[in-house]
């Protein structure tokens, strides 16, 4: 089983940001995004000495997505040096194909759970109090690379 392991540099500390400011709009859309992602178990209060602050982007479609800024945990992680795929690698393997299929992995890193002794590590902190990720959150670095690793071991 493929899971999501936050390996840090040595010595490294825990990191705690206060909260951005957030407009009363997106405070109410925190409240309800905080609502389903407690509802789907993807995340859980927290008291972790860890914490990200959040943000919000807004969407092609008007709609605002929620990001939790780990810049600074990314800076202290060790990095995962699994080969993503080129791109251009992709496009040359579609070259004389007259029938393409695609898939949406809506919320694919959501299936990868975060190992247990990790969880602490991705909390984040909002005026509605902390909370940690069970499955990956988008914005850690090796994300991507654990994501493909897992995705490999299925189509292969």
């Amino acid at each position: 089983e493929v899971e999501c392991n936050i390996e840090l540099i040595l010595g490294a500390e825990p990191i705690s940001k206060a909260p951005y400011r957030m407009a009363p709009v997106e405070l109410k859309d925190l409240k309800d995004q905080l609502q389903e992602l407690l509802e789907r178990c993807f995340i859980r209060p927290s008291v972790s000495p860890w914490g990200a602050p959040v943000l919000f982007v807004k969407k092609k479609d008007g709609s605002m997505r929620l990001c939790i800024d780990y810049r600074k945990l990314n800076k202290i992680t060790i990095r995962n040096r699994y080969p993503l795929p080129r791109i251009d690698d992709l496009f040359d393997q579609l070259q004389g194909a007259m029938h393409f299929s695609k898939i949406d992995l809506r919320s694919g890193y959501h299936q990868l759970r975060v190992k247990e002794q990790d969880i602490s590590k991705t909390t984040f902190r909002t005026r509605y109090g902390y909370y940690e990720f069970l499955v990956t959150p988008f914005g850690l670095t090796n994300a991507p690379a654990i994501f493909m690793d897992l995705m490999n071991r299925i189509f292969h």
